[in-house]
């Protein structure tokens, strides 16, 4: 599992995806939540303004499991 480290209290889905180098810019965020599953904390979510935060899991089947730090 990587660890995602973030220095404020949250970051939405589309700022992890980026952050994660999985998508290049954020306007990409949008088509990737639509044609890939992202569970978070084992449940389904396609919102990218979803807040994580410190202990949040992500798991992007064939792209990794993630972690948010704090």
């Amino acid at each position: 599992m990587k660890q995602i480290s973030i220095d404020t209290e949250y970051i939405t889905l589309g700022q992890f995806l980026k952050l994660a180098d999985i998508i290049q810019s954020g306007g990409m965020a949008k088509w990737f939540l639509s044609e890939h599953e992202v569970f978070i904390n084992n449940e389904l979510d396609t919102r990218r303004g979803r807040k994580l935060r410190d202990g949040d899991q992500v798991d992007i089947p064939g792209q990794g499991k993630y972690l948010i730090k704090r």
